[in-house]
């Protein structure tokens, strides 16, 4: 497990070293208290990635789909308002997690079951108003 600490203004090394740390995986839950940085180090990942569509939070909606560059999507989940993990079923998350492209997961305690433990946990902790732990 790696340890991190950064402002916000160096969340696009955070984002490389966790694509190099895990070349290979495609789905990544992430933790944190409301306001921890969740959907800006996403979106920093997005970036790196090649996204160049404006990403926020998928709230509401549940999923955003961005696109890359090089024509590939990605999936960025915010499981916040759902009260049980069939609700992440009814909306097709499975065929997502199996779809080959990133998945990104907001509120991941929430949909851990139908994981199975099977994705990169990232753990951020607020250290002070500017600083953050990033651990995965």
């Amino acid at each position: 497990m790696q340890e991190i600490l950064a402002s916000e203004n160096q969340l696009e090394q955070v984002a490389e070293a966790i694509l190099k740390a895990y070349p290979e995986e495609r789905v990544f839950g992430f933790y944190g208290e409301m306001g921890a940085g969740k959907t800006t180090l996403i979106k920093a990942i997005c970036q790196t990635l090649g996204v160049r569509d404006v990403t926020s939070s998928p709230t509401f909606a549940i999923i955003n789909e961005y696109w890359t560059e090089g024509g590939e999507p990605l999936y960025h989940f915010d499981f916040y308002r759902i009260d049980e993990p069939a609700d992440a079923s009814r909306v097709g998350f499975e065929d997502y997690l199996y779809s080959g492209h990133y998945c990104f997961i907001e509120w991941t305690e929430k949909v851990e079951e139908i994981l199975q433990g099977d994705f990169i946990p990232v753990v951020i902790e607020r250290v002070d108003d500017e600083t953050r732990k990033f651990k995965f």
